[in-house]
């Protein structure tokens, strides 16, 4: 879709929304377009809180507004940047296989605790339990790495590595969750076990940035980015632009 149609799909309001942004934006809207953020769900699973960023509809499928992404991802970012430059600590949350690359790579990059598996239940309102078996993990691992079961018999060792697999895959992201996270960076939070994490947060009062997609309900997170969280090329390009801001100076 070209943005002269984008422009033209809309009504009212929407119509000036994109009309009256920046050429500078217009150029990252174009971006958008062709990374495929506009495109949401079918408008049968629309929630209908989403509704007030859905642009137009084209074969029974919702258009996002790209031109409120826009801003929503910019004030993210900007909150984002504003906790690390405070030495917050934050957790990302991606456990679909088309963003677990992009968030893997993220978190690693400025050392954020992340999970690309499950969700474990507990882990932000039973903090103080879930953090004691994340250090039992550490401790263990660390011990198979040294050699200290060296001396155990083939079968022991085995039996170890063996549990070392399993704990690994709940806490092999969390190595730096020394505490509650001050922030979330969610994709997709209408996912069964986000859903859940969401709920923790909201108990606990940890504020969480999430990009929200025409199936969700974005009044549920604190800083929502309406965009298409189903395809591997729109992550991507959002966690690219989130990791650029996170990056400059200004």
């Amino acid at each position: 879709m070209e943005t002269q149609e984008l422009q033209s799909a809309g009504a009212g309001g929407q119509d000036l929304a994109v009309a009256s942004i920046s050429e500078a934006d217009l150029k990252i809207v174009q971006e958008m377009m062709k990374a495929g953020l506009m495109y949401g769900h079918k408008k049968s699973k629309t929630n209908p809180k989403f509704k007030p960023y859905i642009f137009t509809t084209r074969n029974g499928v919702e258009i996002i507004d790209l031109a409120q992404t826009l801003p929503a991802l910019n004030s993210a970012a900007d909150f984002l940047k504003t906790l690390i430059n405070n030495k917050g600590l934050i957790l990302m949350i991606a456990s679909q296989p088309a963003a677990r690359e992009a968030v893997g790579n993220l978190a690693k990059k400025f050392g954020f605790a992340y999970i690309n598996e499950r969700w474990i239940g507990g882990l932000l309102t039973n903090f103080k339990v879930i953090s004691k078996r994340i250090e039992y993990f550490l401790k263990v691992r660390a011990g198979l790495e040294s050699g200290k079961f060296e001396k155990y018999t083939k079968k022991e060792r085995l039996i170890i590595s063996r549990d070392i697999e399993r704990m690994k895959k709940m806490f092999g992201g969390l190595e730096n969750l020394t505490k509650l996270p001050d922030a979330i960076l969610m994709i997709d939070p209408s996912l069964k076990g986000h859903a859940t994490a969401l709920r923790e947060a909201k108990r606990t009062g940890v504020p969480v940035v999430a990009v929200v997609d025409s199936d969700d309900d974005p009044t549920l997170v604190d800083y929502p980015i309406p965009a298409n969280d189903h395809s591997k090329m729109s992550i991507d390009w959002i966690i690219n632009v989130i990791e650029q801001k996170l990056t400059t100076n200004n």
